[in-house]
C-alpha cells in the first residue's frame, strides 16, 4: 500500500510574515496527520525571502511539538553546509525530543553562490566532494564509532534517507543501504534511470534490508481544474522567478497565468511539472495512481505551496480522502 507525506518549504506569502508562516507550517501539519500521511518534511533552503525553513532544525521542533503521531524530518539538509558534528548534535537533539519520529534526508547539492558561500565560511563545492565520507562520519557520531561523542547525539536512531535528483544520489543511497527521496516534482529527468540504479544496486543494510523509495509530486486538488490551475499558479510563479534569478515572496494566484508568459517559460513549466497531480480529487487520484504505477514508489511525497495556507489544507484533504 503507497504511503503519502507532505514536503514543506515554508513559504513566506507576499504581504506576510515569518511568524505567519510557521502558524502554517503547523497547521499543514496537523491536517496531515489527522490525513494519515507519514512524514512532514522541510527542505533547507537560504537566503531566500519566500522560504523559511533554513534552520531546518528548530522549524522541525516547532513542528514536533504541534503534532503527536507523524513522523517529522529534513528533506533535506543539505550536508556540505553544515558539518556531521553538528548535524549529528542537531538531530539527535530532535530524536530525543521526538523519539521515534525523526528523519533526517541529507543531500549534497550546495546551492550557495559565491556570497552564501562567504556567509555560511564554507567552500561548498569542495564540501560537496566530501559528502559521502561525510554521511558516514554523521552516522559514525551517532553510532558510537568516533572519538569525540556527540551529546546530544549519542545513541540517536533517526532514520536516515538518501535525497537525489541525479545517478549519483541514487548509487550512494544503494551503496549505504539508505532509503532514497527522488525530487522529481522539480528535477524529472533522471528519475527513471536513478531508480534502477538504486534497486539495482542496493545493498542491504542493518536499518534498511530491501531498497526503500519515495518520489516527490506536485499536488494541487480542488472542486474544479479550473480552480486547481489557478491554485497551482503560485508555484508556477516562483518556479519562473527562481528560473530567472528573481526569488520573492510566494505571489496570489493569477488565472491563465501559464497562457501570459512567453513560450520558453511555458515550455519550463511544463517540462518541471511532469511529476504533478493538479485538478480534481478523482483526476488527482488517477494521476498518483499513475505515477505510482511508473515509479513502484513505495511513498510519494507531495509538495505544492499555495497563497492561502488554508487552500493547501484543503487541498491535500481532498486528495487524501480518495487516494488508494
Amino acid at each position: 500500500m503507497t504511503q503519502y507525506s507532505i514536503l514543506d518549504l515554508v513559504p513566506v506569502r507576499e504581504g506576510g510574515t515569518l511568524s505567519e508562516a510557521f502558524e502554517a507550517a503547523a497547521n499543514l501539519a496537523r491536517a496531515g496527520e489527522s490525513a494519515g500521511c507519514k512524514r512532514y518534511w522541510v527542505a533547507e533552503h537560504h537566503a531566500m525571502e519566500g522560504i523559511a525553513g533554513g534552520a531546518t532544525s528548530v522549524v522541525l521542533a516547532h513542528i514536533g511539538n504541534a503534532t503527536s503521531t507523524i513522523r517529522i524530518g529534513s528533506g533535506g539538509i543539505m550536508l556540505p553546509n553544515h558539518t556531521p558534528f553538528q548535524i549529528a548534535e542537531q538531530f539527535g537533539t530532535l530524536d530525543a525530543l521526538f523519539p521515534g519520529r525523526v528523519d533526517l534526508g541529507l543531500g549534497r547539492a550546495p546551492g550557495a553562490g559565491p556570497e552564501l558561500q562567504r556567509a555560511l565560511r564554507k567552500d561548498l563545492h569542495r564540501a560537496a566532494e566530501m559528502f559521502p565520507q561525510d554521511v558516514v562520519e554523521l552516522q559514525a557520531f551517532m553510532a558510537g564509532d568516533s572519538a569525540v561523542h556527540p551529546t546530544p547525539g549519542l545513541g540517536a536512531k533517526p532514520e536516515f534517507w538518501m535525497l537525489g535528483s541525479s545517478l549519483f544520489g541514487a548509487q550512494l543511497a544503494a551503496q549505504l543501504g539508505m532509503p532514497y527521496a527522488f525530487a522529481s516534482h522539480f528535477a524529472p529527468d533522471h528519475l527513471d534511470a536513478a531508480l534502477e540504479v538504486y534497486r539495482r544496486d542496493f545493498r542491504p543494510s542493518e536499518a534498511h534490508h530491501k531498497p526503500h523509495v519515495m518520489a516527490a509530486m506536485n499536488l494541487f486538488c480542488a472542486d474544479s481544474e479550473e480552480e486547481a490551475d489557478t491554485l497551482a499558479t503560485s508555484q508556477m510563479q516562483a518556479f519562473v522567478a527562481l528560473r530567472t534569478g528573481k526569488p520573492s515572496k510566494l505571489k496570489p494566484p493569477v488565472a491563465g497565468y501559464r497562457d501570459q508568459l512567453p513560450p520558453t517559460a511555458q515550455a519550463m513549466l511544463a517540462h518541471i511539472g511532469q511529476a504533478s497531480a493538479i485538478g480534481t480529487p478523482q483526476q488527482c487520484a488517477d494521476a498518483v495512481s499513475a505515477f505510482v504505477q511508473r515509479t513502484r514508489a513505495d511513498e510519494i511525497i507531495f509538495a505544492g505551496p499555495t497563497f492561502d495556507p488554508q487552500a493547501r489544507i484543503d487541498s491535500l484533504k481532498r486528495a487524501m480522502a480518495v487516494l488508494p
